[in-house]
């Protein structure tokens, strides 16, 4: 039963490699250059739109294979001038390169996972309040189990029954507690730091969550309040500004200049007149007092409650007291969140600058180091602890201090990584920062080295894992050094060459002719009197003068006659066609008169002037058919007929 199993998994690893090898065997040869079955067959379906199981016929192989020919002469010709090589190519292909590889450093699962989350979340607003208990990212172990009991402690007294008013006054380190008693209102998602906002939205109505670590420090939330999104809404004010520590006077003043105001509303005084003559808010009045459309969490909570409360447009509210003023608020648009289609774009644009976001790139990390075998020595890593000191908190810390470090850290595939790799990222990548745990600023700044030399490791061999990002390179490569020689040999060359274009257009210059055509005017009158007054001047045979028929008609109503003047070829021009060629779709009527005058012209040859478009196009074609008779003469081809009839 073994032996037959060996047996089996050997066939179908011997059916593999012959199909794959049957797939690179050559099928086309320039000089000594060698391109095989796969590549041409892979653009040749493309190109042509045949999926791979459809078969194809021998005439089709062989034309394509001509064009194919022509197109990899021109890539091996640039290739052999050294174009691949110019920095300007080097650069151009990385921009494509790096965008073609971005697909393949994102986690799909992960990442529509974290979308529709976040979409979830935008369906719903958060009323939170919170408690911070301070403490750095890189805090030392002792200091961050401080912060952590600290947070505890607290949580334990809300959970007794404690206020949280008070106690979040007593022992939030947030300086805006003051002010709101650690109440922040509503929220919604991508309006506060990732963590916080998981802690929110996961916590349920009334409950109090375990501390969530942030980059601030430790947060304890209660969740007050979650409600449906309102949506956006578009509003214009009236803002009467109270200055903060403003005197008595002051405040009573701008609280009867706002009701004053609302009196005149109600007495029918208009809306963007009283902006313009009252609102402090300068910026919005110049804009009839319109602000951008806004949902929750974006204006102070008065203001915003205010707004939504508004039902109708037009609606306008009650003077509104904010911690800025006083505010008459008018509603001018309303609108619901977009679906789950509508929002992707922007939620990944979000996603991708977001905290979040680096789930799903620690996901593809980790992938990465299991398939390329991602080694590291600990002890190694290790040796940091004692060569980093306290200086690199101020930015002053000396390379040289690891000069002494000098073994493989860490390895990916077939790649390894010195330490002094690693100690040149630390001195390069310095900033002052707080003075915090010397291990945790080490591994921090590891990880971040590590990720990144990791990402570049799966970056550079992306062409061995994945066959279609190779000949998606391969295309962009050949594409633009195709364009780059083509440009230099044909397009570029063709405009450039006045020389070269006069002598073309000399030699072909009977391809270039004007058919017949009619030269004179079209007459328009606005009656039938005009009509004959001017046949009359017309069939007399004195010399035409336009401007001074046009004088001579106009005197009373510039519209008594038009006049239209050129040389008019078939299908240019209706009237012409209908009158000279009894041609196209025009008919006579009643309501328009019309005369015409002048001659018909022979056919000529059009000038370069006159054609300089179409003969530069066509010159441009001339180049290039003598650029690729002069490249097959110049390179041997080769091409295998078996292989290029197998493909089927």
């Amino acid at each position: 039963m073994k032996r037959n199993l060996i047996i089996v998994i050997l066939i179908l690893f011997i059916n593999q490699f012959v199909t794959a090898q049957e797939n690179d065997v050559t099928l086309l040869t320039i000089d000594n250059h060698k391109i095989t079955k796969t590549e041409f067959e892979r653009i040749y379906r493309k190109n042509n739109n045949i999926k791979t199981k459809e078969t194809v016929d021998k005439k089709s192989l062989d034309e394509y294979l001509e064009l194919f020919i022509n197109f990899k002469l021109k890539v091996y010709e640039a290739e052999k001038a050294g174009l691949d090589t110019a920095q300007s190519f080097i650069k151009e292909l990385n921009g494509y390169r790096n965008q073609l590889a971005k697909p393949y450093f994102i986690d799909k699962k992960v990442e529509e996972q974290l979308l529709h989350e976040a979409y979830n979340r935008t369906k719903f607003d958060v009323r939170v309040a919170h408690i911070l208990i301070k403490v750095q990212q890189n805090a030392l172990p002792k200091d961050t189990l401080v912060a952590y009991n600290k947070a505890i402690q607290i949580r334990k007294k809300l959970l007794n029954g404690d206020d949280f008013n008070k106690v979040a006054i007593a022992n939030s380190e947030d300086p805006s507690v003051k002010m709101n008693g650690g109440n922040l209102g509503y929220f919604t998602a991508f309006q506060m730091v990732y963590p916080f906002e998981s802690a929110a939205y996961n916590t349920p109505v009334g409950e109090i969550s375990m501390p969530t670590r942030t980059r601030f420090g430790y947060h304890i939330v209660k969740v007050i309040d979650k409600k449906p999104d309102l949506g956006q809404v578009k509003v214009a004010h009236i803002m009467i500004a109270v200055p903060k520590g403003a005197k008595q006077v002051v405040k009573m003043n701008a609280k009867k200049k706002i009701f004053n105001i609302s009196d005149s509303l109600k007495n029918g005084v208009d809306f963007v007149h009283l902006v313009k003559e009252y609102s402090y808010d300068k910026a919005s009045a110049k804009n009839n007092g319109e602000l951008p459309y806004f949902g929750t969490g974006k204006m102070v909570p008065d203001f915003e409650k205010a707004a939504f409360s508004l039902k109708n447009i037009g609606d306008i509210s009650e003077p509104v007291k904010t911690d800025f003023g006083w505010h008459i608020i008018k509603l001018i648009g309303q609108k619901q969140n977009a679906s789950f289609e509508e929002l992707k774009p922007k939620l990944k644009n979000k996603i991708s600058r977001d905290a979040r976001g680096f789930k799903g790139r620690e996901v593809v990390i980790n992938r990465i180091k299991k398939e390329y075998n991602y080694k590291l020595n600990n002890k190694r890593l290790n040796e940091f602890y004692k060569v980093v000191d306290k200086s690199i908190f101020d930015a002053h810390w000396d390379l040289n201090k690891a000069s002494k470090l000098n073994k493989e850290i860490f390895s990916i595939g077939d790649t390894a990584f010195n330490q002094q790799y690693f100690a040149e990222f630390i001195s390069k990548f310095q900033i002052q920062r707080k003075p915090s745990s010397i291990s945790a600023y080490v591994n921090d700044m590891f990880e971040r080295f590590a990720n990144k030399k990791v990402l570049e490791y799966a970056k550079t061999h992306l062409e061995d894992k994945y066959p279609d990002f190779k000949y998606l390179m391969k295309e962009y490569h050949d594409g633009i050094l195709l364009f780059k020689l083509t440009d230099e040999l044909v397009w570029s060359k063709a405009v450039k060459d006045t020389v070269g274009l006069e002598k073309f257009y000399q030699e072909h210059i009977n391809n270039y002719m004007w058919g017949e055509r009619y030269q004179g005017n079209i007459y328009y009158c606005a009656n039938k009197k005009i009509q004959k007054k001017l046949q009359k001047i017309l069939d007399s045979k004195n010399q035409i003068n336009n401007k001074k028929l046009l004088e001579k008609f106009n005197k009373k109503s510039k519209d008594n006659l038009k006049i239209v003047n050129g040389i008019f070829s078939k299908g240019k021009n209706e009237i012409i066609d209908h009158y000279i060629w009894n041609t196209g779709n025009y008919k006579e009527n009643d309501k328009e008169f019309i005369l015409l005058n002048g001659k018909k012209l022979e056919p000529v040859c059009k000038k370069l002037n006159e054609a300089k478009g179409l003969i530069t196009a066509d010159y441009q074609t001339y180049l290039e058919k003598q650029w690729i008779e002069s490249l097959r003469k110049k390179y041997k081809i080769t091409v295998n007929k078996e292989v290029l009839y197998s493909i089927k």
